[in-house]
Order: structure tokens, then sequence, then C-alpha cells
């Protein structure tokens, strides 16, 4: 009895870590997703669209929004589900930077991030793992390039810390609003 106790448990232990890291597939699963991404008073009315399928191609509509804000998916390709709520701003931002054009930022964007995002553990903040997930934050976007520069660009420490996009130099700053683990 004891030892299908513990195969049920491990059994349970690795379902669950599968569900938490699978992609989602149908257009209801991305809409749940998208819909994750960011506080209801910005989900409630956002656009959720869907990746394009090839860089620089269309997104597709998953449900027309009434407020200025759109919401995505987990990007498909990325290792981990990381959906985000972008503001017409950081959206034209991600859209040019995906697409492989230079991104011109004349105005302050804002994202929201509820899920976290994975970065490299720099600090060791957990350990020995070669990942940090940032807890669920918000993100700024702004021209001053230069100014970036000068924050913390340690995003495994649990402070504000500024980021790019993956292959990409244009910095953002990421406001964690508490650790992934925190309740």
């Amino acid at each position: 009895m004891r030892l299908i106790t513990i195969v049920v448990f491990a059994a349970t232990a690795v379902v669950g870590q599968t569900a938490q890291s699978r992609m989602p597939a149908t257009d209801a699963e991305k809409i749940a997703d998208a819909l994750r991404a960011g506080p209801a008073f910005v989900t409630k009315g956002a656009t959720l669209l869907d990746w394009p399928s090839t860089p620089g191609g269309e997104y597709r509509v998953l449900r027309k929004g009434s407020n200025q804000w759109t919401c995505l998916p987990g990007s498909p390709g990325s290792p981990h589900d990381e959906p985000g709520c972008f503001d017409r701003v950081f959206l034209q931002f991600v859209k040019d930077s995906v697409a492989g054009r230079t991104p011109n930022v004349q105005s302050v964007g804002i994202s929201y991030m509820y899920g976290g995002f994975w970065v490299p553990n720099t600090a060791h903040a957990t350990g020995g793992d070669k990942e940090f997930h940032v807890g669920p934050h918000i993100m700024v976007l702004q021209p001053d390039q230069k100014l970036l520069r000068t924050l913390n660009q340690d995003g495994s420490n649990g402070e504000p810390y500024v980021n790019h996009l993956s292959g990409h130099t244009d910095l953002f700053l990421v406001i964690p609003i508490r650790q992934w683990d925190e309740r």
C-alpha cells in the first residue's frame, strides 16, 4: 500500500509539472493563457491576439477588444509559457522586434506579465539552478536607452532590473510585483 501511495504521488507531481510547462495549442487554451497575463481591468476589454506563424507575419485575432490593451498567449517555440498584455507602444515594440525591424520607441510603453518570466540565474538566488523564475511583474519601455543601461541588469536577485527581448538590445525596465513563490 505504501508503494502505491508513493507511485501515485510521484505520478501526480509529474503530471502537474507537465501541465504547467505545456504551451497552449487550441484557440480556447490560447485565450485562457492570454487572459491570465494581466489584471482584470486590462484583460476584460483587451484584444487577444495569436502570434504570427512566421516572423513578420500577421497576428491572428482571437477576440476583438474594447480598450487600448492587447494580450498574447505564451510565444510558440519558447521553452516556457510566458503570456503578456501590452499597451499600444509596447505591442509595437514587440511586433517590430519579432519581425526583425528596429523598434522606434518615442514614448513610454507598459506591459504586464502576471505569469512571470524566466531569466538566467546569475545571482544564484535559488541555489544552483540555471534559470530564475521572476514572479508577476510590470514592464516599462521608454526611449532613453542610455538611462536604462545604468540600471540593475540581474533579474535573478528579485529586484527591479532591465532586460531585452531575445536577440535584441533595446532595454525595458522590469518591476517584479512579488516573488514567484510568494503568496
